[in-house]
């Protein structure tokens, strides 16, 4: 069985994030980039089942320029087998993305596309639904314990209302939660290492897709500085506070 781990170039998660002077986007030149860390989770979790025996390779695959080839040798470095870039310059959407995921799984007939529940940057949180219903496979999301049974897959949820095990049969999509594992440190042999491991550029048009967006971002904005809290004698005055300030 093979394992498609889908993995985003992201600013790190100990970076404040700035917007743009002009208000274009989030200023990312001189900043950290990142494997996303829910699509770190994804991976950890598809080489712990290779290493397990239930897999026989693990393909990492990234969307975009050049500058996503250092994520996808990270991704080497960890463990996997092949890496994959969608060579594109265009900020794609989810539905995009999601076409472009569902075609490499059936050119590469995978059993599992494991990705991150959501990335931080967008928070979109659709990418993993939209690739089962484009792919046309079963889902689980929110994954915090994955189990491989031959042909099916025994996923633990964290939902509202606590956790939910679901049982679905395989080819399918997998999104990991935080608590499903925590992924390794990188060691400098294997960095090494990841280098002699092939890396394949492909098009959008190769895959029978095409770049187009149907929805642009026109202007970015840093949320407004939060006020200054207030002190309070009592119930009764925190009460007229809020009626004051139109909250009750």
């Amino acid at each position: 069985m093979k394992i498609l781990v889908g993995i985003k170039r992201a600013v790190d998660y100990n970076v404040r994030i700035r917007v743009r002077s002009d208000g274009s986007g989030v200023e990312t030149d001189g900043v950290k980039m990142s494997i996303n860390p829910f699509d770190e989770i994804a991976l950890e979790e598809a080489l712990r089942i290779k290493e397990a025996g239930k897999a026989e390779e693990v393909i990492v695959v990234s969307i975009g320029g050049d500058e996503v080839q250092q994520q996808l040798r990270t991704g080497l470095a960890m463990g996997a087998d092949r890496a994959i870039q969608v060579n594109t310059d265009e900020a794609l959407q989810p539905l995009t993305v999601a076409r472009i995921f569902a075609a490499l799984a059936e050119q590469e007939h995978a059993g599992i596309v494991f990705l991150g529940k959501q990335a931080i940057d967008d928070d979109s949180n659709q990418v993993g639904q939209m690739t089962a219903a484009v792919w046309g496979r079963p889902q689980a999301t929110f994954a915090s314990k994955v189990d491989i049974d031959g042909a099916s897959a025994r996923v633990t949820r964290e939902v509202d209302a606590g956790l939910e095990t679901i049982e679905i049969d395989l080819p399918a999509v997998i999104t990991s939660d935080l608590r499903l594992n925590e992924p390794r440190f990188v060691k400098l042999p294997d960095i090494m290492k990841a280098k002699r491991k092939p890396l394949d550029v492909v098009t959008i048009d190769a895959l029978g897709g095409h770049a187009g967006n149907g929805i642009s971002a026109g202007h970015h904005a840093a949320p407004d500085a939060r006020s200054r809290g207030i002190m309070v004698e009592d119930a009764a005055a925190l009460v007229g506070e809020l009626k004051n300030r139109g909250l009750l």
